[in-house]
């Protein structure tokens, strides 16, 4: 059964350009370092959230697995400096009040009859 890692925030309004140069970094470093993310089922996926007309709401989902799996990729990347730097870089530009990270877990499909 997949696991998922889903984070949910509002990126600050003044900073959603800086937003989206972090967002292409990032998915550039992961693109060049292959080898860092194979624990990875699906690459990130990025959804923007509307709600009453706000902008700047986004949900961050990724995809393993298992949990174990979950657990390697996120111990390697905690020790990865360019992850690092990013994830402060990140933090900078959203409002931490809005941050929310989740781990969901499939549940068994019930077959139609």
């Amino acid at each position: 059964m997949s696991i998922f890692r889903v984070g949910i925030f509002m990126v600050k309004t003044e900073k959603q350009e800086a937003f989206r140069s972090l967002w292409q970094r990032f998915l550039k470093y992961q693109k060049e370092n292959p080898e860092k993310f194979k624990e990875l089922k699906s690459g990130y996926k990025l959804f923007t959230q509307m709600f009453g007309g706000m902008r700047g709401a986004y949900s961050m989902i990724v995809e393993f697995d298992s949990l174990a799996d979950l657990e390697k990729y996120m111990t390697r990347m905690l020790e990865d400096e360019e992850t690092k730097k990013i994830v402060q870089e990140f933090h900078l530009l959203i409002d931490p009040s809005t941050y929310s990270l989740n781990i969901w877990k499939t549940v068994k499909q019930v077959k139609k009859s």
